[in-house]
């Protein structure tokens, strides 16, 4: 996605939705197709655009995102890219920001009021705005970010950032909640495309809500105004008035279709190349290690460990690629058939791959990870409740996003397209079966079975939401496990790869603890950029392996 300026966009804000074409000269006139600035564009339509290009680029599943949070690697960086952690200029959310303050205003506008649907959405909105691009590079425009008398708006700190956000949105479940309570079913609007109701809007809110103030668990002792412990306390324990997901069907599920919008494989030009990406280690091992069957739905054996001897119910036969490799080892090893691939059938064969009709949904926010955030906060003692019943609902909830029951007898396809006769000695075409194992959730659900309150069963929660997140939910993954790293767990929970020299090209042997600025900050906003860099780190140096205040 192209990087946009702050201040093209604050100009764009003065006239709704578009550009004016042109300038007026002699006799031509304004183009009546062209919202003005004093102009009315449908609500409805403002929220199709904001559900619609909600996901970036690289939140895409298999995009950089899935391959920097490890879930898969790339064997062949030609096909699908390296591997490095290259968090150079960030994308930015501006035209989230730019779109809700429009939504904000034409629901004034036209229902003349500040308690309507898309007032509320609004909030959400310009919170999730606000949250996405602070959370990336730290301090940020937002207080003045869309006044179009300020091109040049002023950075926020990362705690005010979050503060307004934090207000944002219990602002939208206080508009929210009487227009739910009186039409809780029914559709929130046909400009939604995740297709959701009142109630469900309003769950999405405060359970979004709920990942914010978890993801603030570093600042909840020294920012007593944030009152981040007392807010999720209040939320989980009052659900009459803070109602979160209560189910799957809860899920804000990015859809795919062939026509408009082709699955992930195939819209990156990935589907034929799918032998140039293994699964990585850190899934591998957080799965194999419990006999998880996730692992038999989304990936392969190795080819080598089953024409070894190993059989498909002997999950050792699954390995993962280590991030610490080059391109060259890894490719070598991929050749020889020494890791496990993506499920071939699942996410490449064709027709299904142009939609994803085979894939898992691709979840933004679901109902599995507001179980683990519930969890974390018991185990933390944020709020009261059984943190191993929300554990076990998370995994069972992550479980069924992907069909799987107990005795199931799973088929595994041959994963590439290899005439080796060690390999493949049967011959076997891509994706024609090459074995089965058979589902055992009582085994893995005692491998899985929660240690309890204390440092161990935190561990099991970051693993376990780690899992549930594969190739889903943007760069989740990632800012859990960034807040995960401490003396005690150096390389994170799970454990990531961190790089050596000649590797995935981290800085000075550590994966990136931020993005740098959108590029136009540093030539549009020159002075409230440079002031914003120094007095977070120090020096006018846009450093990607600093800590902002959120992860300090």
């Amino acid at each position: 996605m192209k990087i946009k300026s702050f201040v093209p966009l604050a100009l764009l804000l003065t006239i709704g939705m578009a550009f004016i074409s042109g300038c007026q000269k002699g006799d031509l006139i304004d183009n009546p197709n062209v919202a003005t600035s004093s102009g009315t564009i449908p609500a409805s339509l403002l929220l199709n655009h904001l559900t619609a290009t909600l996901i970036r680029s690289d939140e895409q599943p298999f995009s950089m995102s899935s391959k920097n949070e490890q879930f898969v690697l790339s064997n062949y960086a030609y096909y699908w890219g390296n591997n490095s952690y290259g968090f150079s200029n960030s994308e930015t959310s501006y035209d989230i920001l730019k779109y809700a303050i429009a939504l904000q205003t034409q629901a004034t506008k036209q229902l003349g009021n500040t308690t309507n649907k898309y007032y509320a959405i609004a909030q959400f909105f310009k919170a999730y705005a606000g949250v996405w691009l602070t959370q990336r590079v730290g301090d940020i425009p937002f207080s003045q970010a869309g006044d179009p008398t300020i091109l040049q708006p002023k950075y926020d700190t990362q705690h005010d950032v979050y503060k307004s956000a934090l207000a944002l949105l219990d602002n939208a479940n206080t508009i929210i909640a009487p227009l739910a309570a009186a039409n809780p079913n029914g559709a929130f609007d046909t400009g939604d495309i995740f297709g959701l109701t009142y109630l469900q809007w309003q769950k999405v809110i405060n359970s979004y809500r709920l990942r914010v103030l978890i993801s603030l668990q570093k600042r909840a002792v020294d920012n007593a105004d944030l009152n981040i412990v007392q807010q999720f306390n209040t939320i989980v324990s009052n659900p009459t008035t803070y109602p979160i997901m209560t189910s799957n069907a809860d899920n804000v599920v990015y859809k795919y279709n062939q026509a408009f919008n082709t699955y992930a494989t195939y819209s990156q030009g990935l589907q034929p190349y799918d032998n140039f990406g293994s699964m990585g280690l850190p899934f591998i091992t957080a799965t194999s290690s419990t006999q998880d069957p996730r692992l038999a739905v989304v990936a392969t054996p190795s080819p080598s460990q089953i024409a070894g001897g190993k059989t498909f119910s002997d999950f050792t036969a699954w390995v993962g690629a280590d991030d610490n490799q080059t391109i060259a080892v890894l490719n070598s090893n991929a050749a020889a058939g020494q890791y496990s691939y993506l499920n071939f059938n699942r996410y490449f064969s064709l027709p299904a791959a142009y939609s994803g009709a085979n894939a898992e949904p691709f979840i933004f926010i679901g109902y599995a990870e507001l179980c683990f955030n519930v969890a974390e906060g018991i185990n933390r003692g944020w709020t009261t409740g059984s943190s191993s019943t929300w554990y076990n609902n998370g995994i069972s909830a992550s479980l069924s996003t992907y069909g799987i029951t107990n005795g199931e007898v799973l088929t595994i396809g041959y994963p590439i397209a290899t005439t080796n006769p060690t390999l493949n000695p049967h011959q076997l075409a891509q994706g024609a079966a090459w074995g089965t194992t058979t589902v055992n959730l009582p085994q893995f659900l005692a491998n899985v079975a929660y240690a309890g309150d204390n440092t161990n069963g935190l561990a099991q929660i970051f693993t376990q939401r780690y899992v549930a997140m594969f190739c889903n939910s943007g760069w989740e993954s990632f800012y859990q496990w960034r807040r995960s790293v401490s003396t005690t767990y150096p390389n994170g929970i799970p454990t990531w790869s961190q790089g050596v020299a000649g590797s995935i090209g981290t800085q000075s042997g550590l994966i990136p603890r931020r993005w740098q600025y959108p590029s136009a900050e540093s030539t549009s906003n020159t002075a409230n950029y440079n002031a914003a860099l120094t007095s977070q780190f120090g020096s006018a140096t846009d450093d990607v392996s600093k800590d902002t205040w959120l992860t300090k």
